[in-house]
Order: C-alpha cells, then sequence, then structure tokens
C-alpha cells in the first residue's frame, strides 16, 4: 500500500472546498509564472521572457509516504538540473518541507523529542511554475497534484507559510517547548508513582497538554479529590 503511486485526479484538491486536514492555500492568490492554461488541463503556461516567480505550493501526496516522495521529488530536481527553477536553502537544499511540530513523548521514564506530521498527506515545495516544473513534480511517483481551484495550483500567501513552516524552519535550541503527547484520556484508570500520593490509584479527570499536567480523582477521607500531577507522575492500571 505504501509502495502504491498516488492516482492524479483530473481536479487538483481543493482547500477551500472543505477537504479534510487539508492546509489552505490563498484563493486570491494565482498560479506563478503567467498564469495562463496551456491545452492540457491543469498543466502551468510559464511564458516565454516572464520573470522567475517563487512561491509556495501544497502538494497532495500518498499518506505516509511523505519522506520517499519528498527525497524522489529532490533526486529528480537535481537530476534534471532544474534547481534553478526550485528555492533553496541556505544550505543548497531544495525547498520541499513537511510541515511538523515538536512533540514531547515520554516512553519507559525517558522523555524524547519527536516531530508529527501536521497534514498528513500534504507536503509543501518553493518554486517557480511552469510547464516544466509542473510536470516534473506531478510525474513524481506518489504526488496526486497540487492543491487549488478550478484545476489551477494556488500559491500559498505568505502569512499561511508562516503559520504551516512554524516548527521547520526554526532551529532547535531556539524553537518553543515542545507540545506535551499524553497517552492517557479522560476516565482512565491510573496508579500514582511518587510524591505524596504515591501508590493512589485514581481516574483521570483532566489532561493539560500544554503544561504536560494531568488532574487525576482520588479517594481522601471518603471524598474523591482531584490532584493536579505531571503526567510522568501516573501510569496505567
Amino acid at each position: 500500500m505504501d509502495d502504491q503511486t498516488a492516482s492524479a485526479d483530473p481536479q487538483p484538491a481543493n482547500p477551500a472546498g472543505g477537504d479534510a486536514g487539508a492546509p489552505t492555500s490563498g484563493c486570491g492568490g494565482s498560479a506563478s509564472g503567467g498564469g495562463s492554461e496551456s491545452g492540457d488541463s491543469g498543466s502551468a503556461s510559464g511564458g516565454a521572457g516572464s520573470a522567475n516567480s517563487f512561491d509556495w505550493y501544497v502538494l497532495k501526496v500518498q499518506s505516509n509516504r511523505e519522506k520517499s516522495i519528498r527525497e524522489t521529488l529532490i533526486r529528480r530536481i537535481k537530476r534534471d538540473g532544474l534547481e534553478e527553477h526550485f528555492g533553496q536553502t541556505d544550505d543548497g537544499e531544495v525547498e520541499v518541507i513537511i510541515p511538523t511540530e515538536r512533540v514531547a513523548e515520554t516512553k519507559g521514564g525517558k522523555k524524547r523529542i519527536t516531530h508529527r506530521k501536521l497534514y498528513p498527506g500534504y507536503i509543501m515545495v518553493h518554486m517557480e511554475l511552469n510547464d516544466e516544473t509542473w510536470y516534473l513534480v506531478r510525474d513524481t511517483s506518489g504526488v496526486g497534484d497540487f492543491t487549488g481551484a478550478a484545476g489551477k495550483p494556488i500559491a500559498m500567501l505568505p502569512s499561511e507559510v508562516e503559520r504551516m513552516l512554524g516548527d521547520v524552519k526554526t532551529d532547535d535550541a531556539e524553537a518553543e517547548p515542545a507540545k506535551v503527547k499524553i497517552d492517557l484520556s479522560r476516565g482512565e484508570a491510573v496508579k500514582i508513582k511518587e510524591g505524596a500520593f504515591e501508590s493512589f490509584e485514581g481516574t483521570i479527570e483532566a489532561i493539560d497538554e500544554e503544561h504536560g499536567k494531568v488532574s487525576v480523582l482520588i479517594e481522601i477521607f471518603g471524598r474523591s479529590t482531584p490532584v493536579e500531577l505531571e503526567y510522568w507522575e501516573v501510569e496505567k492500571v
């Protein structure tokens, strides 16, 4: 299943049309590189002599293959010598990005930072849109289509780019504290592992992932009493 190629629908996904979980593209924007359509539905006409214009676009790709599709696309761009038509980082890397967020997880008592995909099934590419680049992207195994409207790729607005890149463009040393992923749910039975209420059993009343805390209802003197604890201070029963 992961190795299957995503089918290229005749009409690309329209994020403004309610594609569940899809990142949005600015509906007021237009595809760069001339903006006119060629006879091939959905292709972009670069327009001879038009000035280079780089924009961010969202690609719909096969879910769970985002990383391999990204690597394949970058490899094809370099193979065909089209780097000048794609944005590059200060390190010279082609800008094809999987939007992620930093998440703190605790397993076996050890905390580790992972990156969770914000929009599974979508990647972002910084490029000059013309017939050559459009075909290369669309012909890459696993790529379904550009997001857009009426068969035309739509460039993202600057505010959307800034919001979606988020953690990807930020050095870990300067990044905001990672969101904590707490593998617990409300009403679940837990046991307190340490602290003043060690060995008490209770149920999860509330979860605060932003601060990494949980509220647990335990029985004290015959009454259910909520106590706030660090998420790692409890374990499932």
